[in-house]
């Protein structure tokens, strides 16, 4: 026989640690699969959170823990003198924090942990079975489970993906990136060092323990993945692209691999999503991977919730497809384009880099433009001026502000007139002195938006978007709840 749950998460990186945090402290029975043993391994690959996933982590009252256990960088030099100066930014957040992935995965862990969040390593999924009323998730090491709906969370090789059928289009952009975990005996003259030259590249990052992340690459050498790679090799590499190696030595971690560009058709196939690597891959430049897949989480979250918390149709989650895939392709584009201009080694493509870095330099406009795709915050889910867009951290009253208001995981209402709606306790109300009635979505985009609306138009509004009233409480995991809204 099957155990139940509401949803099967697979996939124990951020991606699915942030999906299932969510819904279990929305009171969805919610069970990580996850085929490695217990124990987070600090070998990984991300190592930086944009400010727009801090604005997703504020939402739940992480945002501060994480900034205390990384390093804020509030410039990002690209090319030819192309720097972004995100302190520019309009936000709580103006910098990229420097942290490495396995800092983010244990806050997140002890979170979604704490929220009731079912936990099963050594289980490996290796088939799926769908119907009309749910998903049966078959594996080794576990037995089969069935659940409302399954995430796929499990990263470039998924196997829900796999399970399901979707095929994950694409090709190598850039193959052999080494990657090394080693000690400096010389200090980096910046917190982030990065360097090319046409034929190599170096990125040099502190995990604040006394080790650096290496990151390099070198047109030369160009071997399979499987390929010995040894502290020789990295060292040439990094001298080829920053001049010097910074007396590099006692690797504690060696890897290559190649970076794929690819990404599904879909996100969704039935009652199964995928999110993160396992719906979309790309070149690590701009550092955009982790922080991608967060805000995919972020966005299927409360979704599910919605749904399975009897508040929404399941047509509601139609759309998380229609918007993050169209995010992810961007961010393919973005990141690659990026990759190969640093890439650049023939004369013309090194005139056309230095030609856009000039471009960047002298046009306010575009570098704006570069800065916020970069850091998520010109993300936009709907076509009109303010639906669909990323509603800023707003002042409110009681000093308090629009990202704390959103922590119980409701959708939050702000009007010119005090409002009050005991029907819905899904959703929090706020006067504020704004020019519009706003109707806030849990992942902080704004849903709806009206000048002096009727009391029948906002009930319209409130009836499409958070739900009917209702006479008794909805199921709901009070204790997590509150907690988070302390936050």
């Amino acid at each position: 026989m099957a155990g139940t749950t509401g949803v099967v998460v697979v996939g124990c990186g951020p991606t699915g640690l942030l999906l299932a945090g969510d819904l279990a402290e929305a009171g969805v029975p919610v069970t990580v699969l996850e085929k490695r043993p217990p124990g987070i391994s600090n070998l990984t690959r991300a190592f930086a959170l944009h400010a727009r996933t801090l604005e997703q982590l504020d939402m739940r009252g992480l945002a501060g823990e994480l900034e205390s256990l990384g390093h804020p960088m509030t410039r990002l030099g690209l090319f030819d003198g192309l720097t972004l100066d995100l302190s520019e930014l309009p936000t709580r957040f103006p910098h990229v924090l420097v942290i490495p992935q396995y800092e983010v995965e244990r806050v997140l862990e002890r979170r979604a942990r704490e929220a009731g969040a079912e936990f099963r390593h050594e289980a490996e999924v290796t088939a799926l079975t769908q119907d009309a009323s749910g998903v049966t998730v078959l594996g080794r090491g576990m037995e089969p489970l069935r659940a409302s709906y399954v995430v796929g969370a499990d990263g470039m090789r998924s196997a829900v993906r796999e399970a399901v059928g979707l095929p994950f289009p694409g090709r190598s952009v850039i193959r052999s990136v080494v990657l090394a975990d080693v000690r400096l005996s010389e200090d980096p003259p910046d917190l982030l060092t990065a360097g090319t030259t046409g034929d190599a590249f170096a990125l040099l990052i502190p995990f604040g323990d006394g080790y650096h992340r290496v990151v390099g690459w070198h047109r030369s050498h160009d071997v399979p993945d499987d390929a010995p790679l040894d502290l020789t090799e990295i060292r040439d590499i990094v001298r080829a692209a920053l001049g010097r190696d910074y007396g590099m030595h006692d690797p504690r971690w060696l890897s290559r691999f190649h970076s794929d560009e690819r990404q599904v058709p879909t996100y969704r196939a039935g009652r199964v999503f995928l999110a993160g690597d396992a719906a979309h891959v790309h070149s690590p430049a701009g550092g955009q991977g982790m922080n991608t897949g967060l805000q995919d989480a972020a966005n299927l979250s409360w979704k599910l919730a919605a749904v399975l918390n009897g508040r929404a149709d399941a047509s509601l989650l139609d759309t998380y497809d229609t918007e993050r895939h169209p995010v992810g392709r961007t961010v393919l584009r973005s990141s690659g384009t990026l990759i190969r201009l640093a890439m650049a080694n023939r004369p013309w493509t090194r005139a056309l880099r230095s030609l856009l870095a000039t471009l960047a330099i002298h046009a306010p406009a575009l570098r704006r433009k570069a800065l916020h795709q970069v850091t998520g915050l010109g993300y936009s889910y709907g076509p009109g001026p303010l639906t669909g867009k990323r509603a800023p951290d707003i002042p409110l009253p009681g000093h308090t502000r629009l990202y704390e208001a959103l922590r119980p995981g409701n959708f939050v209402l702000l009007t010119q007139t005090p409002y009050e709606d005991a029907g819905r306790p899904h959703l929090t109300t706020s006067a504020w002195t704004g020019p519009q009635t706003l109707l806030i979505r849990p992942d902080g985009h704004i849903a709806w938006t009206a000048k002096s609306p009727s009391p029948t138009a906002l009930e319209r509004a409130l009836v499409d978007h958070v739900g009917p009233r209702i006479t008794r409480p909805e199921p709901h995991n009070e204790a997590a709840a509150d907690d988070r809204a302390s936050r």
